[in-house]
């Protein structure tokens, strides 16, 4: 390198370029635009934000809506049909099952609007003991799960508490079906109830635990529920 003073050098003794600064040189005056682009690309970020977080939730409404609405549409045209056979049971048509069997369909229909009610006695041929009692009805509810539990509640106040009260598989039927356990005359026995957006009916299981009662339960049900 040449060591004469930095104004006598030549053009060609400068092989290296010689870094005046390490700032970047930034040439006129920023302008207004120049200020205002980064405000101005935030609030735009945040409005794409929002607007995608709204869509978001109105797309989730709307799929909600749609499913609660297409089940409506299924479930609330509801038949029940009192069968004289039903789940290897046969329908006790004496005097004495008829008798319950109305005061236990009135008190029902007295606990909740029904458009159609139904209360029937089922014999279990093989043991005279596990008579099966069946009541309820037809009406559109729209939320099934609250209004069962409303009527277990309505049943604890007249026979005391259903303990262990548990959902257990509704079936191809769909709804929501729970049993629990409370006492009567002759000891503890199991009851049950189902609900959905047509129907909601409840039943007595004397001589039968929970499970057994659960599985009997449904197998009424698709006996007797149809929709149109």
């Amino acid at each position: 390198m040449s060591d004469a003073h930095l104004s006598e050098r030549s053009p060609a003794d400068r092989s290296e370029p010689i870094d005046l600064t390490m700032e970047p040189i930034r040439l006129g005056h920023p302008t207004a635009d120049d200020e205002e682009s980064t405000p101005r690309a935030a609030r735009s970020r945040r409005w794409k934000v929002a607007m995608g977080a709204g869509l978001a939730v109105g797309l989730l409404g709307a799929a909600v809506f749609g499913t609660f609405g297409w089940r409506v549409a299924q479930q609330k045209d509801t038949d029940l049909t009192v069968r004289p056979e039903v789940a290897g049971l046969q329908q006790d048509d004496s005097e004495r099952a008829r008798s319950t069997a109305d005061y236990l369909r009135s008190g029902f229909a007295a606990s909740i609007a029904l458009d159609r009610s139904l209360g029937v006695v089922y014999q279990d041929p093989t043991d005279a003991r596990k008579s099966v009692l069946v009541f309820g009805g037809t009406t559109l509810l729209w939320q099934p799960e609250r209004e069962l539990d409303t009527l277990f509640e309505m049943m604890t106040d007249e026979t005391g508490a259903v303990e262990g009260l548990r959902e257990v598989p509704a079936g191809r039927l769909g709804g929501v079906m729970k049993c629990g356990t409370t006492s009567g005359e002759g000891g503890d026995f199991a009851v049950c109830g189902w609900a959905d957006h047509g129907s909601v009916v409840m039943g007595m299981f004397p001589g039968r635990p929970v499970d057994a009662a659960g599985t009997l339960f449904r197998q009424i049900r698709e006996g007797i529920q149809t929709r149109s």
